[in-house]
């Protein structure tokens, strides 16, 4: 093995330790009854084994091209990472989508629960959340005594997350409670274990308690009432999720563009749908007739998981070769109380977990097939799933840190749109209804551009656009504009403000990332001419591994 690889291994074993939910997300077995310490003290220490390493990595020879590939993405990443640290953004670690605040909880979704050993490690992580979210209000109360503080918006909606999380939400059980139900269903015995899970229960649920009640009596009045970041720290965090440094002016216009392009599509797709009654008409005919629907969340998810598996025979060795762990995909209902984003959790290092993709239905019953199709292949395959567990698999070709924690938002969310616009190029979104249910994605991700780059830098819409011209953005025109661009309902565009809002330069990587793959991809068609095959294109630029997009950039334009 390599030095770079050997590096790589020790990195992921030793974070592993210091950082066991990463552990349990990337399936490191050994530490599934334990907690990440996310105190500065703990913070501090994975940060200098992110100095070690970087140490170890640049003083390392390089054998082939795979080992300079994996120690160019892996110093980048790891560089990226202590900058940040460097300017104590973890002290204001704090938003309505993923800080340590939901990860406290959400690791409870990827723990095994087949062995009375499985059990045992939930119930003793139980018993531990108070001590995880005690130095977890340690970080933010330090953060503020050195006026690194998260915003008000921010605060309020984790307490809410906080709120339905421990029971005190009416209507809705603690989310802890849903273990020990599962334990139950699984024909768990009683007796000391089951004790044990229901003691965790009431420990963890009293802890989220706890915790909202920190949120909003103690950080709030201290909390920073304005949400833009300003450009600063806005164009840190957009190079660290697209790994590029971008010129965000520029980027914002092409917005602009991308939504002009867009508008135009629907507008005609529209006409298919509702001849002569225009784009609104079309939307609320999807929308409401019932033949065009699913009832119930339990036929949706049952749907859902159908559609990646019939996906999956189709497109292997068609469009790709998908080994076979690959082809296990799991569709999953996530728990209430978090953001509305559907999202996507990779398998285990030895795919004993397999990856899965989740829903949050909020109260929605009633789901309208024409967006969801293109999300299917979005969050499943081609997209996520596929391009994150072939990563997983390929242990001969990347190196462990390459498969289980590389990459930026950038590059796997850029293929996730890719991979839509990709199916609709396949012949997979020939009817009108799942073109628009594509295009309206398109058009959610091109406005996620203007809106983020507009609400943090305080930008002026331009003077030539309809939408209030000339004045400066606010989160309240952000919803405006983004509610008759968004797939789904009022209360879904308000969660999406929030996310943009609380992690600046996340949302634009879909849109930024899909540019990308699609300008790698037509520059080695127009080289390659009559040669060129997709086919072997997504190959080689799939086996290069997770990476930032301009290194992405730089090694397909090198791949001939």
């Amino acid at each position: 093995m390599f030095r770079v690889y050997e590096i790589a291994d020790a990195y992921v074993d030793r974070l592993a330790a210091l950082h066991p939910f990463i552990a349990t997300s990337i399936g490191v077995p050994g530490y599934d009854d334990q907690i990440t310490d996310f105190s500065p003290q703990g913070v501090s220490a994975r940060a200098d084994l992110s100095r070690s390493t970087l140490a170890e990595l640049r003083a390392a020879p390089v054998e082939d091209a795979h080992d300079r590939i994996a120690r160019e993405s892996m110093i980048e990443a790891l560089e990226t990472q202590l900058e940040l640290y460097e300017r104590e953004e973890y002290f204001r670690d704090l938003n309505a989508l993923h800080c340590p605040l939901q990860s406290i909880r959400s690791v409870f979704d990827l723990m095994p629960r087949e062995t009375e050993e499985d059990w045992r490690n939930i119930a003793a992580r139980m018993h531990k959340v108070p001590e995880a979210l005690a130095k977890y209000r340690q970080t933010l109360v330090d953060g503020q005594a050195r006026g690194k503080t998260a915003s008000a918006r921010q605060t309020t909606k984790s307490a809410g997350q906080a709120e339905a999380w421990s029971g005190l939400k009416k209507g809705m059980p603690s989310f802890f409670q849903s273990l020990l139900e599962a334990y139950d269903e699984s024909d768990g015995r009683g007796g000391p274990l089951r004790d044990g899970l229901a003691a965790g229960v009431a420990t963890a649920a009293s802890a989220y308690a706890d915790m909202r009640s920190f949120l909003l009596q103690q950080y709030l009045p201290g909390a920073v009432q304005k949400d833009a970041v300003g450009r600063d720290r806005y164009a840190i965090a957009a190079r660290a999720f697209n790994g590029m440094e971008l010129d965000l002016e520029e980027v914002y216009l092409w917005g602009w563009e991308q939504l002009a392009w867009i508008e135009r599509e629907m507008a005609e797709t529209a006409e298919k749908i509702a001849p002569g009654r225009g784009l609104d008409a079309a939307r609320e005919l999807l929308a409401t007739d019932p033949k065009r629907a699913i009832e119930g969340v339990e036929n949706f998810r049952r749907w859902m998981q159908e559609l990646q598996e019939r996906t999956i025979d189709e497109l292997d060795g068609t469009h790709f070769d998908i080994a076979e762990p690959v082809k296990k995909i799991e569709c999953l209902i996530a728990p209430p109380g978090g953001a509305l984003a559907m999202y996507y959790t990779h398998p285990s290092e030895d795919f004993s977990r397999p990856g899965r993709v989740w829903y949050p239905t909020g109260d929605r019953t009633r789901f309208p097939l024409w967006t969801e199709v293109s999300v299917a292949y979005h969050e499943g395959v081609p997209g996520h799933h596929f391009q994150i567990a072939t990563t997983t698999y390929l242990r001969e070709r990347l190196s462990r840190f390459q498969r289980l924690l590389g990459g930026t938002s950038g590059h796997a969310e850029g293929w996730g749109l890719y991979a839509e616009r990709l199916m609709a190029e396949l012949g997979y979104l020939e009817n009108p209804d799942y073109y628009l249910g594509m295009l309206i994605s398109q058009a959610f991700r091109g406005a996620r551009v203007v809106i983020d780059i507009g609400m943090h830098l305080e930008l002026e819409i331009p003077s030539d656009q309809p939408f209030h011209p000339g004045e400066t953005w606010t989160p309240e025109l952000g919803l405006e504009f983004l509610k008759p661009r968004c797939p789904f309902d009022e209360a879904f565009a308000v969660s999406e403000i929030d996310r943009y809002l609380g992690v600046p330069g996340q949302a634009i990587s879909y849109k930024v990332g899909e540019r990308v793959w699609l300008e790698s991809r037509e520059e080695a068609r127009s080289r390659q001419g009559a040669a060129f095959d997709l086919k072997s294109w997504h190959d080689r630029a799939l086996n290069l591994g997770p990476m930032g997009l301009g290194q992405m950039k730089r090694e397909m334009a090198a791949t001939r």
